[in-house]
């Protein structure tokens, strides 16, 4: 099974940006889809993103037109580049891939490889 290790977090005030990338060890067997998932203690995992093989994204509401989710193949590099930062975004972040279909992340149980996780801190 695949690899995957996130990077990029950080801490950033509100209304700044940050971009997380998760690089893929071995990209074939990653499957047709790989997500963005986030969870603060005691939660559950809230899909963020997603991206198919075709290069369809879906987004959660509450990151749309703020979030932007894409991977570069050539790089083996999954990337969420995040913009007008909020502190109610402060969280883990973790990337995932697996056969999921169709593509999204409504479910984290459908994803079969996943990061460490990098934090994302928001202040106000």
């Amino acid at each position: 099974q695949g690899k995957l290790v996130e990077s990029g977090g950080g801490t950033v005030q509100a209304g700044g940006s940050l971009r997380l990338s998760c690089v893929v060890s071995e990209y074939t067997a990653g499957g047709n889809c790989m997500a963005w998932f986030r969870q603060a203690p005691g939660t559950e995992r809230e899909g963020v993103a997603s991206i198919d093989s075709y290069g369809d994204t879906t987004y959660a509401d509450s990151v749309k037109g703020r979030f932007t989710i894409s991977k570069d193949k050539a790089k083996n590099t999954l990337y969420l580049q995040m913009s007008s930062l909020k502190p109610e975004d402060t969280n883990m972040y973790y990337c995932a891939s697996g056969y999921v279909a169709p593509c999204s992340g409504r479910n984290s149980h459908w994803f079969q490889n996943w990061g460490q996780g990098t934090q994302v801190t928001v202040s106000s």
